[in-house]
C-alpha cells in the first residue's frame, strides 16, 4: 500500500535579473525565493490499484513521484509504500519499485539495449535464472525481439520507450511509478504500452500510479483519477464521477479536466 500524509515539500530559488552586470552582481550576492511545490498532500493507494495523478505542468506530479521513490525527501509529512519509509530506507525500496519518467532515460546511450539490462540485473542483484525468465516475458509482451542490440541512441521514441518500461520491470516490482510514459509517441506505441500495463496490472497484481496530461492514458488504464494544482490535492475520484461535474454531457474528459483548471485556478 502507498500512503502518504501530509507531505510538504518546498524549494529554495535562485533568482536575478537579465543582463550581464546583474550576472556579475549575482556572483557576489545572490537573492533567492522559496517555492512550495506540495502543500499537505495525502492519499492512499491499495495494493493492485491503478490510480491516474493529473495536473498541469507544475503543479507537483513529479515532485510527488520523486518522494515516492525516495530521490527526495518532504520537508514534513510522512509516506510509507509496503511498509517502507522511501529516503530512509533506499536500498531496499528501491528493489521493490520500478520507475518510468518520459523525459529521461536509464538505458546507457551507446550500448546495445541488451547490455544496459544486463548491467541494470546486477545493480539490482537479481537471480541468473529470474533475469532470464524476465526478460524473455517483457521481449515477447513488448516486441523487443528486433531491438535488443541496438544502441538506445539509434531508437525511436516509441522503441526506447518500450526498453525503458522493460528495463524498470526486469527486477519484477510489486509497484510502479509512471511519469509521463506515452509522451511523444504515435498511436500504434501508445496503444502497445497501455495493453501492456493493463496486463501487467490483470496478472501480477502490479500497484501502478500514472502521472500524465493524456486523458486517453487514465481513461484506457484506471479507475480512479487524482488532481492536483499548486501543489494540493483538489479532487480524488472515479473518471464517472469526474464526468458528473460537467453540465455538458458530450463533453470530452479534456474539455472537463480543463474546466476544472479554471474552476481551480490553475
Amino acid at each position: 500500500m502507498i500512503a502518504l500524509k501530509n507531505i510538504t515539500k518546498t524549494f529554495r530559488v535562485a533568482k536575478r535579473q537579465a543582463g550581464f552586470g546583474r550576472a556579475v552582481k549575482a556572483l557576489f550576492s545572490r537573492e533567492y525565493e522559496t517555492v512550495r511545490a506540495l502543500t499537505d498532500v495525502s492519499f492512499t493507494v491499495s495494493d493492485g490499484e491503478m490510480v491516474g495523478y493529473i495536473g498541469p505542468n507544475g503543479a507537483g506530479k513529479s515532485t510527488t513521484v520523486k518522494i515516492m521513490c525516495g530521490v527526495l525527501t518532504p520537508d514534513s509529512g510522512a509516506c510509507e509504500i509496503d511498509g517502507r519509509v522511501p529516503w530512509k530506507n533506499r536500498i531496499a525500496h528501491a528493489r521493490e519499485i520500478g520507475v518510468v519518467f518520459g523525459q529521461r532515460s536509464q538505458l546507457w546511450w551507446d550500448v546495445p539495449v541488451t547490455d544496459s539490462f544486463a548491467l541494470i540485473r546486477d545493480i539490482y542483484k537479481v537471480d541468473g535464472k529470474k533475469y532470464q525468465k524476465n526478460l524473455d516475458e517483457l521481449t515477447e509482451l513488448l516486441d523487443l525481439s528486433e531491438i535488443l542490440k541496438t544502441p538506445a541512441r539509434n531508437l525511436s521514441l516509441g522503441q526506447r520507450m518500450r526498453c525503458e518500461i522493460a528495463a524498470s520491470l526486469l527486477h519484477a516490482p510489486k509497484t510502479l511509478f509512471l511519469d509521463e510514459p506515452t509522451i511523444g509517441l504515435d498511436a500504434v506505441s501508445k496503444l502497445a504500452v497501455r495493453q501492456f500495463i493493463k496486463r501487467l496490472n490483470a496478472e501480477n497484481g502490479t500497484t501502478v500510479l500514472l502521472t500524465t496530461h493524456d486523458m486517453q492514458d487514465i481513461e484506457a488504464l484506471t479507475e480512479r483519477m487524482m488532481l492536483i494544482g499548486k501543489g494540493r490535492i483538489l479532487l480524488d475520484g472515479s473518471l464517472a464521477e469526474l464526468k458528473t461535474r460537467s453540465p455538458d454531457p458530450a463533453a470530452s474528459s479534456e474539455e472537463i479536466v480543463a474546466a476544472l483548471y479554471k474552476e481551480y485556478g490553475i
